[in-house]
């Protein structure tokens, strides 16, 4: 069988693939008796196959011309996969704790080979509504962000170098207008793809489509999110995209990747706590009201933002002799314009970070693709009671992102709109 041409991959096929191709057959030890092949894409775009030998296992992520859970009624550009393995090897070579070793590419193909993550990993989000705490979760994912956001910023590169990789990036275009559409455009205007708990959210859908401050600020990130080429980001980091276990934390899937505000990746992440957090009563039960859990979640939020926080300006400090042209050495040549240059990005960075948070709160409750926090609340009247405490909070964190000094005052403000 040849694989010169695109193909989707069936479970034969694949092991003629994994036979033909060294870097994949070497990870199972040529052995081919006993492997056991299983289709796992729960995602919207790709075919996912988990490959495991009695010597070693593999995932094959195969990107499809389409989107998967629509049909080939909205296509999409295969060339996403080229984006995503080159990310997951950009990420995990500034990261490589955090994000699954990539043993193969193939192009035509779009196909990507790479670490299996082993149970007991599993997707954050699942362990979100089951009411795991991971002990690990804040430092882990801020050490990622700080990290691939930091060492792929001018802060870090020429501009010559970051202009080269942005200029490669900006081929991931179709995946971005994709963001455009469903996280800055959608949830504001009548569109055939929107949904929400019909009818108790009915009004609260035409007051976010109504609401002039809303859409004046949502502009304002969609301009930024569009223009501003700021860092390599995931691109769609919700927590459907980290891999958990008590003490393991990987950053998969990042085929929304390009140059882009650093802003969109820390909110996406922590804008998905936030959600996780305002589910949380759907999932209480006899015996565990979640209480705590939620005191859990809160005390995420607030670690993961510090812990990068200084993360982020360590590695600043590190580097403020480097090639990184963004703040020239011998201009910010002293302690004190270095701090309250400093003091100005993160403060900035905060704002973004709340204000790209709340749009993909507002996104994930009146738009297309919903969170399953709230879909596996199984009573609509209990669920849009949650849904609706979160929309309301992401509105004022939207048009109210400035005002806030610090991540503790936004996890006090979380506490009064529960």
């Amino acid at each position: 069988m040849s694989f010169e041409e695109f193909k989707p991959l069936n479970e034969k096929s694949l092991v003629e693939y994994i036979k033909a191709t060294p870097a994949l057959s070497s990870r199972i030890g040529d052995k081919y008796e006993d492997l056991l092949i299983k289709e796992v894409g729960d995602g919207n775009l790709n075919f996912v196959f988990i490959v495991v030998g009695s010597t070693g296992s593999l995932v094959i992520k195969q990107a499809l011309p389409y989107i998967r859970c629509i049909g080939e009624s909205w296509p999409m550009t295969k060339e996403r996969a080229y984006f995503e393995a080159t990310t997951l090897r950009k990420h995990g070579s500034l990261s490589p704790d955090h994000v699954p070793e990539v043993y193969h590419f193939d192009r035509t193909m779009a196909l990507i080979g790479m670490r299996y993550l082993e149970r007991p990993h599993i997707i954050l989000r699942k362990g979100l509504i089951a009411g795991i705490e991971y002990p690990f979760l804040a430092d882990h994912m801020s050490d990622y962000m700080a990290k691939t956001l930091f060492l792929t910023s001018l802060l870090y590169h020429d501009t010559t170098e970051h202009k080269r990789a942005v200029t490669e990036f900006c081929g991931n275009v179709e995946l971005c207008r994709l963001t455009e559409q469903v996280v800055f455009s959608d949830p504001y205007r009548v569109s055939t793809f929107n949904r929400w708990t019909s009818p108790y959210l009915d009004d609260d859908a035409k007051a976010v489509r109504e609401d002039i401050t809303l859409k004046l600020e949502i502009a304002e990130l969609k301009s930024m999110f569009c223009e501003r080429a700021q860092a390599l980001i995931h691109g769609d980091l919700h927590t459907g995209s980290v891999m958990v276990t008590q003490d393991s934390t990987q950053v998969i899937d990042p085929e929304f990747s390009f140059y882009g505000p650093m802003g969109f990746d820390i909110g996406a992440f922590l804008g998905n706590l936030i959600l996780a957090f305002f589910a949380q009563d759907g999932h209480a039960a006899q015996g565990n009201d979640r209480r705590e859990y939620k005191q859990w979640i809160l005390r995420t939020i607030e670690q993961t933002w510090n812990m990068f926080n200084k993360r982020f300006i360590a590695l600043w400090d590190q580097n403020k002799d480097g090639p990184g042209e963004a703040y020239l050495a011998d201009i910010y040549n002293n302690a004190e314009v270095l701090q309250l240059v400093q003091e100005n990005y993160m403060r900035n960075l905060l704002h973004d970070s709340l204000g790209f948070g709340a749009a993909k709160m507002i996104r994930r409750i009146v738009g297309v693709s919903h969170v399953e926090d709230f879909e596996s609340i199984k009573e609509d009247k209990q669920r849009a009671s949650c849904e609706r405490k979160a929309l309301e909070f992401g509105k004022m964190l939207l048009k109210e992102r400035g005002k806030f000094k610090s991540i503790g005052e936004v996890v006090s403000a979380i506490q009064q709109h529960s």
